[in-house]
């Protein structure tokens, strides 16, 4: 997962956003430590409790971990709230369904599925900005 971070990152630039989906333990962090990693940013580490961290970079990186969100009563406000900066920003959220999918027409969205014993890993590629986009 670190190295598939480390891939998507060389493809990413001010205002992409990345939403990553998948069971508690499929390396949804671990991806957004290479994504970080391949940016120049280390220290990455899960925002479960904080919700969203910002880390300074070229390209600011914000990290963001809405598992507390999707189960609250209106998720699109409390995600409204965090205020990103997804437009100056390399923007990566965990847990992001269609309430993070509506604040960018352009994304990736990245589905880690680990029901066999093989992790399986689809990433779509949304909008024109990721048209023709491949690894």
């Amino acid at each position: 997962m670190h190295q598939l971070g480390l891939q998507i990152s060389t493809h990413l630039r001010a205002g992409d956003l990345i939403l990553v989906n998948g069971p508690l333990g499929a390396g949804k962090t671990v991806l957004a430590q290479g994504v970080g990693a391949g940016l120049g940013v280390t220290g990455i580490t899960s925002p479960t409790f904080v919700i969203s961290r910002v880390h300074k970079a070229a390209i600011p990186f914000i990290h963001v971990d809405a598992y507390r969100l999707v189960d609250s009563e209106n998720p699109n406000l409390y995600l409204d709230d965090l205020d990103l900066d997804i437009a100056n920003s390399i923007t990566l959220i965990e847990w992001g369904g269609s309430e993070s999918a509506r604040l960018s027409e352009d994304r990736l969205e990245i589905s880690i599925d680990r029901s066999s014993d093989e992790r399986t890993v689809e990433i779509k590629a949304i909008g024109p900005r990721w048209a023709g986009f491949s690894l």
